[in-house]
Parts: structure tokens; sequence; C-alpha cells
């Protein structure tokens, strides 16, 4: 018999649904919406700006904590917006990818005897992490169709053991963007108890209608106990470069630090400098301001597919998903669903159940990402219309 080489917390991981819906959409030949990245080319500048780097020998170690010239314009940026005095030396970290922020934060903030509170559905990263660190996950339930959260509830989650709240705005996989009287209330939670808040904002600048994006860090009293982490893969379409970063005091930034340097050590020195220039050159170009009327118009064009397709869709305020309520269906469970869409009609989506703690518990949704050219958002939207007018799509 081979020996089980896995200690008993990785055993239950297995493989990710993003991998798993991947594979059936490549069996199939399916329409990707499943997995969360972009189908289209990132923005020449920022390319061009990579290209300079490795063209001019920027290809060795970079500073552990990230290149100065990155950690300064990220710190500038911050400042402008949110009239703050961010020191890009001792409050700005460089990591690979805003994933390896999360990881590296639970580890230094949490250890066995924790708890970490966070809201569910949850990214589907953060239940490991805090897996690996020895930490118990306390959830807070959102409520669809609008993802609310009973304050009564939040309040109870928090106690002695609170070590960390895990909050992610706008929010992957339902589009909730946290307003500002939720935030009050959970900064209220985290002085209470003394608890430190990491929040993931990786689609800060993907937020639609009136939505508004406030990082909880910039609430009264939640500076010294905020590390908030972002990406410029969500923002610039270059999710394969793994640039992420956290903002925080010297405090938790040295904590996260002490971790960071023996996990990756350093992320890619060409990328992080085209990231520097991108955030340079970004407001001049009005960057932001198209790149969210360019996901406003591929919101709306998914959502009258789905909605043609009889998947209703709710509300979402911000990031690149939509939910689609398929209740109606027939289907036991949304893997099944899933599974079907991919191999019956040509597409993939999924499952929302893969963020809860008890998968059973979860209802009855698919997620789709729209962060696709509108020639792939066209074709699915051709395969979805198959859906209506099928009579066998209730399989149970």
């Amino acid at each position: 018999m081979t020996r089980d080489f896995a200690t008993p917390r990785v055993r239950g991981f297995g493989t990710s649904v993003f991998s798993e819906m991947s594979r059936l959409a490549n069996q199939h030949g399916a329409v990707n919406l499943g997995q969360g990245f972009p189908d289209f080319p990132g923005p020449s500048f920022v390319k061009d700006a990579a290209k300079t780097a490795i063209d001019a020998d920027l290809n060795q170690y970079a500073i552990s904590h990230g290149a100065a010239r990155l950690r300064q314009i990220i710190a500038q940026t911050w400042n402008e917006r949110y009239a703050a005095d961010v020191d890009p030396e001792r409050e700005v970290t460089v990591t690979s990818g805003a994933t390896e922020a999360i990881f590296d934060a639970i580890q230094a903030f949490a250890g066995p005897g924790d708890e970490i509170a966070v809201f569910e559905p949850f990214y589907d990263s953060y239940l490991p992490s805090a897996i690996m660190a020895g930490a118990t996950p306390r959830t807070i339930r959102l409520h669809p169709p609008s993802w609310t959260f009973d304050p009564e509830v939040a309040a109870a989650v928090f106690g002695p053991q609170t070590r960390v709240l895990l909050l992610n705005t706008p929010h992957n996989p339902t589009g909730k963007v946290f307003t500002r009287m939720e935030l009050e209330l959970l900064a209220d939670l985290c002085q209470r108890w003394d608890t430190v808040a990491l929040t993931d904002e990786v689609y800060e600048r993907i937020v639609f209608d009136d939505a508004e994006h406030i990082p909880l860090a910039t609430l009264p009293g939640m500076w010294e106990r905020t590390l908030t982490i972002n990406s410029t893969g969500k923002t610039f379409s270059m999710t394969g470069w793994k640039v992420g970063y956290a903002i925080g005091p010297p405090p938790l930034s040295d904590a996260l630090r002490a971790v960071h340097q023996f996990v990756t050590f350093a992320s890619a020195t060409p990328f992080q400098d085209a990231m520097a220039a991108a955030l340079e050159i970004a407001p001049a170009l009005d960057y932001y301001a198209e790149l969210r009327r360019d996901y406003h118009r591929r919101r709306d064009l998914l959502r009258a597919a789905l909605e043609a397709a009889s998947l209703p869709t709710l509300p979402v305020d911000g990031a690149y998903f939509l939910m689609s309520d398929i209740a109606q269906l027939g289907f036991e469970t949304d893997v099944a669903f899933c599974r079907w869409l991919a191999a019956e009609i040509g597409v993939a989506a999924v499952p929302p159940s893969a963020f809860y703690l008890d998968p059973q518990t979860a209802p009855l949704l698919a997620r789709f990402c729209f962060a696709k050219r509108e020639e792939t958002l066209q074709l699915a939207a051709g395969r979805l219309r198959q859906i209506a007018s099928r009579g066998d799509v209730v399989t149970g």
C-alpha cells in the first residue's frame, strides 16, 4: 500500500472547483465563464513597460518587500485618493498576488485557538489559509438576493478569540459592495474585540452604478488595525503576472513581511517595474473610468443573455461576476447544474457552493464571469438560449 505522505490538514483540500470546471470546459469545448480572469489582452502601455524593464536588465531579485518605484506609486495613489500619508518604505509590501498576501497575513495574525470572522460565501483560498494556520473560521452568512447580513449574527461571531476579520469588498462571488453603514458596524466590532482586519479589495476599481468602494482602513480608528490587500492583476487585466500588495501600519506590515520573506521572498522584478509604470501612467489616460465603462458594458451584455435564457440574475455592484438563480430548473445541486451546463449547453460556470463551509447549505445559484471579450460573451449567449427551449433541463 502506498503511504499517504500528506498531512491531515491538507488531505481534504482536493482539486479546486475552478480546475474542475475548466477541465470540463476543455473536455466539452465549452465557453469558459467559470474562472475569473480576462480572455482579452491587457493594455499595451503595461506590456510595453514590461518589455522595457526586461531590456533594461531589471531581472534580478527585487528587495523582498517590493521594488521602491512600485511601493512609491502605490503609496502616492492611496494618499491622493484617501487624503492619507502612507509611508512607502514601512507601510507598503509587494507580494506575489493578493492570494499570497492573504495567506501570509493569516499565518502572521492567527494560530491554533484563534478564530477568523469571515463572510460566507467566501473566496476559496480563505479556508485553506485558515486551516494551515490552525485557526477556526466563524462565518457570517450573506443572504441573497441583495447579500445582506444580520448585524446580530455578526456581533455574535465576534468574541475574545476573534483575532482576524477577513473582509472582501467588492465581493467575490456575489458582487456585493459593502456600504458605509455596514463597514461602520464591522469597525465597531473590530475595535471592541481588538481584532485585526484583513481586507481583500482586489476589485476596488470595478464598481457599478451608484456603488461606492470604501476601504475599511479609512474609517475612524481602523488604520491602526487594518491591512488592506490589493492586486494590480485585476485592475490591469494581467492576472498571470501575480503582482499584489498590502498597505498597513508598520506593526502589521512587519508581521506580514516576516512571513512573506519565506514564502516567495520577492515577486518578479520586471513585472513590478511595469506595474509601477502602469500606475504612474493610468490617471492621465483616464484608464480607470474606461475600465469601469468596459465592465459595465460586459456586465449588461451577459446579464441580458442570462435573463433571456431563463437564468434570472441577482444584483451586482462590483467585481466581474454575475450570480444566476437556478432553483427553478430542478437540479439537486449547483454542481450538477454546472456539469450539465458545460457538457450539454457548452458554457462553463462555477458552482458557488464551493464558497461555503457546508456546501449543502448554499442557495441554488451559478456564478458566471463577464471578464471576457464581447465575442466570447456573444458566443455564450447563443448557446445559453438553448436552455429555454430544452425540455430535458430538469435532471434532478
